[in-house]
């Protein structure tokens, strides 16, 4: 029987102070460094909590918007958004030297994420923020997506990401938020979710069919209800299928 090694991660220090309670279901954490969410403290609290549980520990800067919590495409300037992401992730490796923590992987934020995966001037700026970093760090990035084509252009170190509690269309792209079959609440969806990508290297789009996607890295959002339950079950669940969370 085959065994497999995933990551399971969660984007933290947004704001809804569960980090105690989801930190011993993750081996790797995004936390927030000031662009949609999140401050030093609450980067230094995270980090503490990280370390404690060893999980590592990844950047998760945004497009610079609280009020839209970065889920909103904002039309600036290369330069201008170049020099934000630069300010957010130096922010947090500030804060990492002060905690003796260390900066493992970088993970754009929500409208970001998802511009960079089709929009090759967005892509090329994420992709000089990371060249601009001191130590090789990893770039979490959507299967099939620009950013990956360009990251791999210049051997930056890649891992795939896919979205445990979220439904998939056709062309990879996420379901838009506020529709009602965007996100998965049911753990068992969740573990069939995920044992078919890491098995199968497919997922099952919301039209129905089966779409080849690769991912060693899977994300379970902070903000979804019932997301303590999901990790839970993950953790206790993907061990029996011969798939171990490092």
């Amino acid at each position: 029987m085959n065994s497999y090694l995933v990551d399971i991660n969660a984007d933290v220090g947004e704001g809804l102070n569960n980090e105690p309670d989801l930190m011993p279901y993750l081996s790797s954490c995004n936390i927030a460094c000031g662009g949609h969410a999140g401050d030093l403290q609450t980067m230094a609290h995270v980090v503490r909590l990280a370390k404690m549980h060893k999980v590592k520990i990844g950047a998760h800067p945004s497009f610079p918007d609280k009020e839209n919590f970065g889920r909103v495409v904002v039309d600036m300037p290369a330069t201008d958004l170049y020099a934000s992401l630069k300010q957010q992730i130096r922010a947090l490796q500030n804060v990492l030297r002060a905690e003796n923590g260390q900066l493992h992987h970088i993970k754009p934020h929500g409208a970001l994420y998802n511009l960079a995966a089709k929009d090759e001037k967005t892509a090329k700026v994420i992709i000089e923020v990371v060249k601009s970093i001191a130590l090789p760090t990893n770039l979490y990035v959507p299967y099939g997506a620009v950013i990956e084509r360009l990251a791999r252009e210049e051997d930056i170190k890649i891992t795939y990401e896919a979205f445990a509690d979220r439904n998939y269309n056709d062309d990879l792209s996420l379901v838009f938020r506020k529709n009602n079959n965007a996100i998965l609440n049911d753990k068992n969806e969740v573990l069939n979710h995920v044992l078919r990508v890491v098995k199968h290297q497919k997922v099952k789009t919301i039209s129905g069919v089966e779409v080849p996607i690769k991912a060693s890295t899977f994300c379970v959002h902070g903000d979804t209800k019932n997301a303590l339950e999901i990790l839970r079950y993950l953790n206790q669940e993907l061990p029996k299928n011969y798939i171990n969370i490092q």
